[in-house]
């Protein structure tokens, strides 16, 4: 017997009726406060930055591309269906472009070596650990 077959054999046995809902109730409150705690809603707009600054300020209504210049040249913010990447940058490793698709509150992908970032704003921001 390995030591995870003697543990349940150890605690199962001593678990009663109200154990088991006080896990049942305890399990579903955690699941809904990460859910309502960790999930931000839908962003309506477009905080695009360039040196530290604000460059522009798009709705995410209008599917559109952005250049925006920074030290390396110029990066292309595509935004498309309400949500919005960097398409395009000059950056050696690309990391910013590979992030994907923005499309909740509070998400941002920055391209430091650019110093280009475009952040995604709206009614609520996603909650994360920096923000705790």
């Amino acid at each position: 017997m390995n030591s995870h077959e003697s543990l349940r054999a150890a605690i199962l046995p001593h678990l009663k009726p109200g154990d088991w809902l006080t896990l049942l109730i305890g399990s579903a409150c955690v699941i809904l406060l990460a859910l309502n705690l960790w999930s931000g809603d839908l962003a309506d707009r477009a905080i695009i930055r360039s040196g530290g600054k604000i460059f522009r300020e798009v709705p995410l209504s209008h599917d559109q591309q952005i250049e925006v210049p920074g030290p390396l040249g110029t990066s292309i913010i595509t935004i498309e269906k309400r949500r919005a990447r960097i398409s395009s940058d000059p950056s050696p490793r690309q990391y910013c472009v590979r992030q994907g698709w923005l499309q909740q509150s509070g998400e941002i992908a920055i391209c430091l070596p650019n110093e280009v970032s475009v952040e995604l704003a709206g009614s609520q921001k996603k909650y994360d650990s920096l923000n705790y």
